[in-house]
């Protein structure tokens, strides 16, 4: 007989399981049955994908398409295409403009303007 009363078969029915396998939790993080948790983990494993696929058309596009015309910041007479591609740009591009960049990472993370009626963890994930 199978035992029936695992916390575990609380996310049975969840998008992404696969018979005959299951809900599949090789380390355990779900043990515990807990859906807020179990949620939040959902809803940050689809963040941490979006930004995956956003980065890797950041590194291709400019490879593919050119970069833009103009500034990146006008007072340092640094233009878009003295950026290089890849790693190199990091050291190249100013504080001010990682401050912007890690200024609209907070906004992404700390606002959910397709919902607003519900805020907190797994808001992203339909329910």
């Amino acid at each position: 007989a199978n035992y029936v009363d695992s916390p575990l078969r609380a996310f049975e029915n969840e998008l992404g399981v696969q018979a005959p396998f299951g809900y599949f939790d090789p380390l355990g993080l779900s043990k515990d049955g807990d859906i807020p948790t179990f949620m939040r983990r959902r809803s940050t494993e689809l963040k941490h994908g979006r930004i995956a696929m956003l980065a890797t058309m950041g590194y291709i596009t400019p490879e593919l398409t050119g970069k833009f015309p103009g500034y990146l910041s006008y007072s340092q007479n640094l233009k878009f295409q003295d950026i290089p591609n890849g790693l190199a740009a990091v050291s190249k591009v100013p504080v001010a403009g990682w401050m912007q960049i890690l200024g609209y990472m907070a906004f992404c993370e700390n606002s959910r303007l397709d919902d607003l009626s519900y805020t907190g963890w797994g808001s992203d994930i339909k329910r």
